[in-house]
């Protein structure tokens, strides 16, 4: 069970970088450049879904103090979930226009 949460926890810190890069730069993932119309809001979707599962990992490994069962579940769902409705907000918005 300990290797599922740690490979959860590496792809939360990609995700994590992701995030950053998409913020910092504009950057995104080459298969996604088409799709995406807002990096800067892609970028906060993929640090919020990256956030959850790094946090879930650290709780499971006892690095950080475990709150109760009931806020770990329904706060990691609610940042997952939240980033997710960013994600397709940062695709789905129409592109601002320029001039």
């Amino acid at each position: 069970m300990e290797w599922v949460v740690g490979v959860g926890t590496v792809l939360g810190l990609l995700f994590m970088a992701l995030g950053v890069a998409s913020i910092r730069t504009g950057w995104t993932l080459p298969w996604a450049r088409r799709h995406v119309r807002h990096p800067r809001l892609y970028g906060t979707g993929a640090l919020l879904i990256g956030t959850s599962c790094v946090l879930q990992g650290l709780f499971y490994f006892d690095a950080l103090p475990t709150p109760s069962w009931e806020a770990r579940f329904f706060g990691g769902n609610g940042l997952l979930l939240g980033g997710l409705l960013v994600l397709a907000a940062s695709q789905l918005l129409p592109a601002r226009r320029k001039g």
